[in-house]
């Protein structure tokens, strides 16, 4: 498996359709498999925290969940397909879920949010067995809710506990799982809810999706500072590589 190294992150070198038939074939397989969506944002915390970083290198596919993932792949000469973000993972899976009858688990966002998504996903998704679901509320050493997923057995679990609670959990829980397609989905359960919009196509078309969002959430402009710092560390990246 090809994978391109952004600041240490080994972003996994597949377009979204190749990736999908892959996690297809590990549900069909009973195999698990950890999908890590990746931003700037989380390479450069991953860049400050050691253990962060490590939990990432336990995934099994890291995806370039931001354009800015995508332009720096070029700027290294080593460039990624495409996006691969979280949410169109999450919609496309849902899409295979209702075709083939496959399991579904949702942990995270709020209980009410929750109950929303389901409500949705059994009008929209007939086929699908939502076999469980937990909100994002619980205590971090709370083994319950591995145990629920390990006694329901869903062929995927969506993991909305936000940037960095998500992965961590997958990767200190992963060990304890025989199958499953664990996704990091960030506030996806959010969108299928309705409790928040994505961003119109022609934003998202123009790859300024996360201009929309900020201006819709400007509490988010804390988050944007890693952004120039995410692009000197890939200039650097590049620079040191060319010595």
């Amino acid at each position: 498996m090809k994978q391109v190294n952004i600041l240490g992150i080994p972003f996994t070198n597949m377009d979204h359709i190749t990736l999908v038939q892959q996690l297809q074939k590990h549900i069909e397989n009973k195999e698990k498999s950890f999908v890590v969506t990746a931003n700037p944002e989380i390479v450069m915390r991953a860049h400050d925290d050691s253990y962060y970083m490590d939990c990432l290198q336990r995934a099994s596919y890291i995806t370039a969940d931001g354009i800015g993932i995508v332009k720096a792949s070029q700027l290294l000469k080593a460039p990624l397909p495409e996006r691969v973000t979280g949410y169109d993972i999450m919609m496309e899976f849902l899409e295979k879920a209702n075709d083939n009858n496959y399991r579904i688990y949702l942990l995270g966002a709020r209980e009410e949010t929750l109950h929303r998504a389901i409500k949705n996903i059994n009008i929209d998704y007939p086929n699908i067995e939502v076999v469980g679901h937990r909100n994002g509320y619980f205590t971090w050493n709370d083994s319950s809710v591995a145990e629920d997923i390990k006694e329901k057995k869903p062929d995927i679990v969506f993991v909305a506990l936000g940037v960095p609670k998500q992965e961590r959990w997958i990767a200190e829980n992963f060990s304890d799982f025989d199958r499953g397609v664990f996704i990091c989905v960030g506030g996806s359960i959010d969108v299928v809810a309705g409790d928040v919009k994505r961003a119109p196509l022609r934003w998202q078309n123009m790859n300024l999706e996360w201009l929309y969002r900020l201006l819709k959430q400007p509490s988010r402009w804390k988050r944007m500072l890693a952004l120039p710092r995410f692009a000197y560390q890939v200039f650097r990246q590049r620079s040191d590589s060319q010595s």
